[in-house]
């Protein structure tokens, strides 16, 4: 894979979401030096995305409004909420852009959120707030998020994203492949 360091901008400053890409690159490019920043950046979607196309697009506007600062990687991670028969699941999208505009894309997996969230959500309460409230905690989205606190940190949320940032470096691993 080569030694240069690579460089990576993370459309976020959330330390959760930085470390998910620190540590899912560096399971990637285990030979290669790498640089991972967070920025905030605007996502151009509602404080709490409802649905696949809203929620991906949260990340493709993280990477668009990261790519004027130059870097190897640019990567967009967006959580959101789906509705599946009139129960709601959080999820998330990870899109990684390279320098020359190859994309790959991962999702996490799901999991179906409790009553009381659910109907924070419906009410225009973002998932991170609404956890807070609901478990009387304070930034638990910069913590173990809701993945963490309803699986009794058996998965937290860094682990959680870890595992979509690699997803989303499938056609980087895989070069010789078309995507």
């Amino acid at each position: 894979m080569g030694s240069d360091k690579l460089t990576v901008l993370v459309g976020s400053k959330n330390p959760t979401k930085i470390n998910a890409v620190k540590n899912g690159l560096k399971r990637v490019f285990y030979d290669r030096a790498i640089s991972v920043l967070g920025h905030n950046v605007e996502s151009g979607v509602p404080d709490q995305p409802i649905g696949y196309e809203e929620t991906k697009s949260g990340a493709e506007n993280r990477i668009k409004n990261l790519k004027h600062r130059g870097a190897d990687f640019y990567i967009g991670i967006e959580g959101g909420c789906v509705y599946v028969e009139k129960k709601l699941f959080a999820f998330a999208w990870v899109l990684t852009e390279d320098r020359f505009g190859c994309v790959g894309s991962g999702k996490t997996s799901m999991f179906q959120l409790p009553k009381k969230i659910q109907k924070l959500i419906d009410k225009g309460v973002e998932l991170g707030e609404a956890d807070d409230l609901v478990f009387k905690r304070s930034e638990s989205k910069k913590k173990n998020g809701a993945v963490g606190i309803l699986t009794n940190n058996l998965i937290d949320r860094t682990k959680y994203y870890e595992e979509a940032v690699i997803l989303s470096l499938i056609p980087f691993i895989n070069k010789k492949l078309l995507f």
